[in-house]
């Protein structure tokens, strides 16, 4: 189990469906937008099975949340407009996101670019 042990006090989704909030029981929020949390999934079809294998998506600025189902106690599957639903966010790794967003969302444009992939 990872160091962090932070448990969400609340789960929610706007009304937009753009946006998932979370209210952890330290005190922390975060609030992280459906494009970011797709394009940074759990998924092995996202992050591949080895570090070599991640995959750079473009495409996905209109990408909205359409589901938030619980996995057990420790995690959440997010189902998103595109059909994508493969990925299990857990409470740590949501809790990652949100602290490093900033290092991460430009990490993600940084890799579009590169690619020459665009976020539309």
């Amino acid at each position: 189990m990872s160091a962090t042990s932070e448990w969400p006090s609340e789960i929610r989704l706007d009304s937009a469906r753009e946006r998932l909030h979370i209210t952890f029981d330290n005190g922390e929020k975060v609030a992280l937008a459906a494009e970011f949390l797709r394009v940074v999934s759990p998924s092995a079809e996202v992050q591949g099975h080895g570090p070599n294998e991640r995959k750079v998506l473009g495409g996905k600025r209109r990408v909205l949340i359409t589901s938030v189902e619980p996995v057990g106690n420790y995690a959440v599957r997010l189902l998103f407009s595109d059909g994508h639903s493969t990925g299990l966010y857990t409470w740590t790794y949501l809790l990652e996101l949100g602290r490093n967003h900033d290092t991460l969302w430009a990490k993600y444009l940084q890799d579009l670019g590169a690619k020459g992939l665009s976020r539309d």
